[in-house]
């Protein structure tokens, strides 16, 4: 078992890791941009070209920064999941969080076709998809919520919360048979995800929501660590069930939820992330969990960017894609090569 001196040296390393791909990022795209004018921009020096200045401060560096809250945020929604359930296989949309969000966009997007003037002119509002969004995950967190009060068996919830994603998934596929081309190519671009469309008042929403999250997930770690002993033994030591799953469903609700609003569906990341950090820190104590998760998270997707934003090329790849084909093989050679799984 590793000490506390091996754990403190890998928090290091990834921590300079990710100062690393943070600027790394910044620097590349369609046009590149030296670091040490990254370094200039950053700290409120003029660069040499004040087309560099414009694209640092306007695009990148907010694409970035939601880089890393939308990387952290699923992979510690999807540690959290995993641990609930203690199913390896739970990430942070099992609960259906992510179709209902989807279902609220369809319903803006494609409801239109059917429903008429009123979805249209809600269109022409700037905010009208992280609202639906947004909603759409509420009202779903809100019917596992109530049912998480109400059923006393962890695994009837996961099963319900994959019933409501199959009833979203249907109503999402009736409007999309009545939507028309251009509807029906706007949904799929939303469902590739995109890093790269907040401005500085969205992100601001953003990080609120993602701290409130955080810090709910802080709280429970406590909770966390009891019941990976089962949850019969955790009520032998006091724990509160129902609270304590409670406050993890709401903190996955409010990342999950508001990742999904602002940036779309990104898949992998939620999965991947926690199965990746337990093996290079081979434990399951989620104090030393949750750090290492926020910075793997964080890491996977700035490179996942990166590479998604083809440097030196005007074409931009959909990041949904980038995370799976970059990120799938990698955790199935470590599984392979590890040939066990702390959980």
């Amino acid at each position: 078992m590793p000490n506390s001196n091996t754990y403190k040296l890998s928090f290091l390393a990834l921590s300079i890791l990710l100062v690393f791909c943070f600027l790394a990022n910044i620097s590349l795209g369609s046009v590149y941009i030296p670091l040490n004018e990254v370094f200039n921009s950053l700290l409120g020096n003029s660069t040499q070209q004040e087309t560099w200045q414009h694209i640092i401060q306007n695009y990148r560096l907010p694409k970035a920064m939601t880089a890393i809250l939308v990387g952290s945020g699923l992979g510690i929604s999807g540690l959290l999941m995993q641990t609930l359930f203690r199913n390896p296989l739970a990430g942070p949309f099992v609960l259906g969080i992510s179709s209902g969000a989807s279902l609220g966009v369809a319903l803006v997007i494609l409801g239109s076709s059917i429903f008429g003037g009123v979805f249209a002119l809600f269109l022409i509002s700037k905010w009208s998809i992280v609202i639906a969004a947004s909603l759409g995950s509420f009202l779903v967190l809100l019917a596992v919520l109530m049912v998480s009060l109400k059923v006393r068996d962890t695994m009837a919830i996961l099963i319900i919360g994959l019933m409501f994603a199959s009833i979203t998934s249907a109503i999402v596929s009736v409007l999309s048979y009545f939507g028309s081309a251009q509807q029906l190519q706007q949904y799929i671009f939303w469902g590739f995800g995109s890093l790269g469309n907040l401005s500085w008042d969205e992100l601001g929403i953003f990080f609120i929501i993602y701290c409130l999250g955080l810090i709910i997930s802080l709280a429970s770690v406590k909770s966390l660590n009891t019941m990976l002993l089962g949850e019969n033994y955790a009520k032998s030591l006091g724990l509160n069930i129902k609270r304590s799953r409670f406050a993890i469903i709401m903190a996955t609700s409010l990342l999950a939820g508001t990742i999904t609003a602002f940036a779309g569906p990104i898949a992998f990341i939620g999965l991947a992330i926690p199965h990746l950090t337990r093996q290079v820190f081979n434990t399951s104590n989620h104090k030393i969990l949750l750090p290492a998760v926020f910075l793997f998270g964080a890491i996977v997707m700035l490179i996942c960017d990166s590479i998604a934003q083809v440097p030196n090329s005007d074409y931009t790849l959909p990041i949904n894609a980038i995370t799976s084909l970059v990120g799938a093989p990698v955790v199935i050679w470590l599984l392979v090569r590890k040939r066990k799984m702390v959980f």
